[in-house]
């Protein structure tokens, strides 16, 4: 049996999931207004083990978000990553933060078009949109959403993330629907992290970097 920890960091979100053979064992995350992740990241992984009654010595590999998303977060997440991996001699693997919510969404809407949107403050946005099929139709990137009828070309479309709820009212009127529901999560990286893991897809623990995509682009209507 491979065991997989799950780490994600890369919003608001703090989740910890495990997975055994592809499937989830446990999870233990929470959604707040504030950064926590370093005051419960290695509590929620203490907390994952001891339910899921696995000693941390059976470990196979751990997998965590490797961006876009908050700065702070993804650090600690890598670096919580990474100690694991040295600790335990066992390989790390990288999820992208938009992949792993739109796999979570395509469970819901195998059908539509998904709008991944990460909050970066103000009107900025880390975003992808993705096919029914997952493939990526708009290419990840750091986005100014000043444009009412941005992403218009990939219509209709559902979009969710913690940068979903501040274009609700400027999306209103348009052929897009938002799921306040689905939001970052470890979970999300358990079906691709298990792919990696059985095609040896690994991260080289000494010198990986989180993807951090700073530059943003306006996507204001021209005049």
């Amino acid at each position: 049996m491979e065991y997989i920890l799950h780490l994600e960091t890369s919003t608001k979100a703090c989740s910890v999931a495990l997975s055994c053979d592809g499937k989830l064992v446990a999870c233990k995350e929470s959604l707040t207004d504030a950064y926590a992740h370093s005051e419960s990241l290695t509590t929620y992984i203490q907390q994952v083990m001891k339910e899921s009654g696995i000693e941390m010595k059976h470990l196979n590999a751990v997998s965590v978000t490797s961006g876009p998303g908050s700065y702070t977060g993804l650090r600690i997440g890598v670096s919580t990553a990474k100690g694991l991996c040295y600790a335990l001699g066992i390989p790390m693997i990288a999820v992208d933060s938009l992949v792993s919510m739109a796999t979570l969404a395509k469970d819901k809407y195998p059908n539509q078009n998904l709008c991944a949107l990460i909050d970066a403050r103000r009107m900025e946005v880390f975003s992808a949109i993705f096919s029914p099929e997952l493939e990526l139709i708009k290419p990840i990137s750091a986005d100014v959403l000043e444009d009412e009828n941005v992403y218009a070309n990939f219509e209709p479309f559902v979009y969710f993330g913690d940068g979903a709820n501040k274009m609700e009212a400027h999306w209103k009127n348009r052929n897009c629907n938002i799921d306040t529901e689905i939001h970052a999560s470890a979970k999300g990286q358990i079906t691709i992290a298990y792919h990696k893991y059985q095609t040896a897809a690994f991260e080289n623990v000494a010198y990986f970097e989180p993807f951090y995509l700073k530059d943003f682009v306006s996507t204001q209507k021209k005049s």
